[in-house]
């Protein structure tokens, strides 16, 4: 069990309890894709006090390189710990992560901070829809912190599985030990009926849809451990978990609950669909519809 993983998530009123303490920092990383714009422009109408927000295309993300990279690339980590200092995260800081509510984003960020060392971070559960039917104070105001930061980012790419380990289990399945693909996305994009996103429509062969959608209840909360820990598959000896998705932000919820359900941490193939089909070479699997 990682030392991370009983603390994943946090409640509403447990966040309430921490917020006036000078060691906890607050990101809000709401975000839409149809609307790059949303997210900054609802954080400075409103957020959760002392909240400092982060962009998931300018700050989560580096630049889309076309034809080689997914749609959301992770971010550099030398940028990414200048961007930290400069909002004042230091290593001592416990680190609290909302968005509007499934956490799809947060857990963007809540994965990030992990790969890059700071261990004390935690998704709101519920997020900003939970804070507001509690009745939490919300305000318009920009928060600065009054000292630098110093985080440092840490890489553990332990975490990660690339294009090029997956392919060569895709072309040779019985090679080695294997990874289980996990697909995060929602079940007709998995099969390959629609595709409103990228120009190839599909998956990984081999791969298991697991949809992040089922990891919340009706509120938008995650569901109990042991609910989360059923809907995933149980993995052979030696084999690892690997989620992945559209473009490698919804498959850290996936990599959330499992952490949450007590499993091992997945891996995450960070490029995901957007990158796996920059590449002609690389197979791509759909499932054909039931005879009726």
């Amino acid at each position: 069990m990682t030392e991370f993983a009983s603390d994943a998530l946090i409640s509403v009123h447990q966040a309430a309890r921490r917020m006036a303490d000078d060691d906890v920092l607050v990101f809000d990383v709401r975000f839409k894709l149809e609307d790059p714009a949303y997210g900054g422009e609802a954080y400075a109408a409103s957020h959760v006090p002392g909240a400092v927000y982060l962009d998931l295309d300018q700050d989560l993300s580096s630049p889309i390189v076309p034809g080689v990279t997914g749609r959301h690339p992770l971010p550099d980590p030398n940028l990414f710990e200048a961007r930290m200092r400069e909002v004042g995260l230091r290593k001592s800081d416990q680190v609290i992560v909302y968005d509007d509510g499934p956490s799809f984003y947060a857990a963007r960020l809540w994965w990030l901070l992990i790969w890059l060392g700071h261990t004390r971070v935690s998704v709101l559960d519920g997020g900003l829809n939970a804070w507001r039917a509690a009745k939490m104070p919300m305000t318009g105001e920009r928060s600065v912190r009054p000292w630098p930061g110093d985080f440092i980012a840490q890489p553990d790419d332990s975490l990660l599985i690339d294009a090029d380990s997956l392919s060569r289990q895709t072309r040779s399945p019985q090679s080695q030990a294997g990874y289980l693909l996990l697909d995060a996305r929602a079940p007709e994009r998995f099969r390959g009926d629609i595709e409103p996103i990228d120009p190839i429509a599909g998956h990984i062969p081999g791969a298991m849809c697991l949809p992040c959608s089922g990891n919340l209840d009706a509120s938008g909360q995650f569901l109990p451990a042991q609910a989360l820990k059923a809907r995933f598959p149980e993995v052979e000896a030696g084999q690892n978990l690997v989620c992945y998705c559209g473009s490698g932000v919804t498959a850290c919820h996936n990599i959330l609950a499992a952490v949450v359900a007590g499993l091992p941490m997945p891996r995450l193939y960070a490029g995901s669909w957007s990158e796996w089909i920059t590449d002609p070479e690389r197979p791509v699997a759909v499932t054909e519809p039931e005879a009726g």
